[in-house]
């Protein structure tokens, strides 16, 4: 991947941010990727689920060299900004996340996401300080690198057992303050909470994560989201038919399901630019 090609996309990325509301969806694969592309989406976001699905993995359960490897495929497949699902960032320690974060950059994605989440149900969050130190290194890393990486700061309570709006408001204003461009707590869902979040971070941008039918593009736009992102939603869907169309197959010998999907013909068809 070029430095011209890689500096461009970035840009149109940032830019993306500055006004208006945009979806970009979660592909787990280099063909779910173009096709998403092929439906006239102008930026995508890497699910780490989704890529551990594929993976036969548990999400969480990915490599950081394993990640690395998808941001670099993905991200040389389509003509589209990628926003990398960095997880925890492979590490705890500041210095440590900002040393992975670099390793991110280098793979030519357009933006990264940091996550609080310690995946420790008794303390599903990192402390409060140590949090934040961790969103500054990762700014850092990015800023060496030539700070043109959109980095998203995430605050996970609301999907991790701890739904407790002041503190992620809290969280995300400091991540803001710490550098973060984007700030996004997955899991909230009434337009107050929504709301609250655009408010307590403005003017950065924020994203909502929509993997259920609670909202629309529409509502968001008008509450002041900037971008909308579906997490594991779509690969979710994807192992439904599979599942279905499989297990009718195991449980009753036959294949309707099978029979119900798009042809052949057509697939190819869309892989076909």
């Amino acid at each position: 991947m070029s430095d011209q090609r890689t500096a461009a996309l970035r840009a149109r990325f940032r830019a993306m941010h500055a006004s208006g509301c945009f979806v970009l969806p979660n592909p787990w694969d280099v063909g779910s990727a173009r096709l998403l592309v092929g439906l006239g989406f102008q930026a995508l976001a890497t699910t780490s689920s989704g890529l551990a699905w594929s993976m036969g993995q548990q999400d969480n359960h990915i490599t950081l060299e394993s990640a690395l490897e998808h941001f670099r495929r993905l991200s040389a497949s389509v003509d589209v900004p990628v926003n990398a699902d960095f997880e925890g960032g492979f590490a705890v320690d500041p210095g440590e996340v900002g040393a992975n974060v670099a390793r991110a950059v280098d793979t030519g994605i357009a933006g990264v996401s940091l996550e609080d989440s310690t995946g420790d149900s008794a303390a599903p969050l990192f402390p409060f300080t140590l949090a934040v130190e961790r969103m500054a290194a990762a700014r850092e890393a990015i800023d060496a690198r030539g700070g043109d990486v959109l980095l998203v700061g995430r605050s996970e309570g609301f999907i991790a057992g701890r739904p407790e709006l002041d503190e992620t408001l809290r969280r995300l204003s400091a991540y803001a303050a710490a550098g973060a461009d984007c700030l996004y707590a997955p899991g909230i869902r009434t337009p107050e909470q929504i709301a609250a979040v655009v408010a307590a971070v403005a003017p950065k941008p924020v994203n909502v994560l929509v993997s259920t039918p609670f909202t629309t593009v529409e509502a968001l736009a008008a509450l002041g989201v900037r971008r909308v992102s579906v997490g594991g939603g779509l690969a979710r869907a994807a192992w439904t038919g599979f599942l279905g169309a499989a297990r009718e197959i195991a449980s009753h010998g036959t294949f309707a399901a099978c029979g119900a999907a798009v042809s052949g013909t057509e697939m190819n068809g869309l892989f076909d630019r």
